[in-house]
């Protein structure tokens, strides 16, 4: 994949994220791409992009730790989001 492929694809994943649905999610998932996407490989991108097929009220309640997450879903990545979440207060 060349640079403005991969460029065009963190833009996309950027939009994505402020654009999920509900509110919550916009702020969460957008603050966390903002911060992060940029530095990520081919790899963490496509786990990204997985992630953000999630739905957000499932993705909500692992970030707001009403349910965990399923274990095989328990990425760096992940751990990573709900590290950002938790650091925002």
């Amino acid at each position: 994949m060349n640079l403005e492929e991969l460029q065009n694809w963190r833009k996309r994943l950027i939009f994505r994220s402020w654009h999920r649905g509900t509110r919550e999610m916009d702020l969460i998932m957008g603050s966390f791409a903002d911060q992060h996407v940029s530095s990520f490989t081919e790899i963490d991108l496509q786990g990204y992009e997985a992630l953000l097929d999630t739905s957000d009220p499932e993705l909500y309640n692992w970030i707001a730790g009403v349910e965990a997450p399923p274990a095989n879903l328990v990425t760096p990545l992940l751990e990573k989001l709900l590290a950002h979440q938790y650091s925002k207060g």
